[in-house]
């Protein structure tokens, strides 16, 4: 399984990186499975460095925020009017998400009612520790803690883990979430001395390091997610005083093999 960060800014596209957008494969059954993990503002365009998007077997987004979902609605606008979709891409396409998803991009797109956007939309609602199959991927959603519905994404293939946290303050949940995970791509919006009295919305350095070391078992922390007003290496200075080993910072067009 490898992960290409197509973007990894937080809360809104930077001036090096899209929104949140994370490219996993893996290889199965003689072709490449290709799933991407949230489509968010400004990642469709670089994404397209990669894959073809109309080619992908599925999108699954965490959670309704503009940053982490809204260039589904550019995607729609490839899968309804590009004079060629790729053979072998099926019918619609499939997308894991919150329930609302239908009702929420259809009105980003612009109508009043999901229908418009179901002829090439395949919706599917993501249900609390309810494992779903894409090819090779068992992609498993667990509750966060965040303002709206947001689920961190456990996907396993290959003997691999990805623990993907997606937006989230520390938490129980993410125990189960990270638990003897190869990779976790953890929040890092927060800063100590910086937002300890915010709480709920996201996670700090040494909170991502610490939900990771409560985890047990967790083989590689990258931090991800960090506002282009944040610090990279204060994030990461932060997270390093709390985790036993070396800190990774996600890197946008980086790809890393799991």
């Amino acid at each position: 399984m490898r992960v290409t960060a197509v973007g990894c800014s937080g809360s809104f596209p930077g001036p090096d990186s899209p929104a949140s957008c994370y490219l996993v494969e893996a290889e199965h059954e003689g072709r490449t499975w290709r799933v991407v993990l949230d489509l968010g503002s400004g990642s469709l365009g670089p994404l397209q460095r990669y894959v073809d998007p109309r080619s992908l077997d599925a999108v699954v987004l965490s959670h309704l925020h503009p940053d982490h979902c809204l260039d589904v609605c550019g995607l729609y606008v490839m899968l309804s009017y590009g004079p060629d979709r790729p053979p072998g891409a099926g019918g619609r396409m499939r997308v894991l998400a919150p329930a609302d998803a239908p009702d929420r991009l259809a009105r980003a797109y612009g109508v009043d009612a999901p229908e418009p956007l179901d002829d090439r939309l395949d919706f599917e609602a993501l249900r609390p520790r309810e494992p779903v199959r894409v090819g090779p991927f068992t992609i498993t959603p667990v509750p966060v803690w965040h303002p709206v519905e947001c689920y961190g994404l456990r996907v396993e293939a290959d003997g691999a883990v990805l623990a993907y946290t997606a937006d989230t303050d520390r938490c129980d949940t993410l125990d189960e979430l990270c638990v003897d995970a190869t990779l976790v791509l953890a929040d890092c919006a927060y800063v100590d001395g910086r937002d300890d009295d915010s709480h709920g919305v996201h996670m700090s350095g040494s909170r991502a390091a610490a939900a990771a070391v409560s985890a047990g078992g967790v083989a590689r922390l990258m931090l991800t997610h960090i506002p282009a007003w944040n610090a990279p290496r204060v994030c990461h200075d932060q997270a390093a005083a709390v985790w036993p080993g070396e800190v990774e910072v996600c890197r946008p067009g980086q790809t890393y093999e799991l």
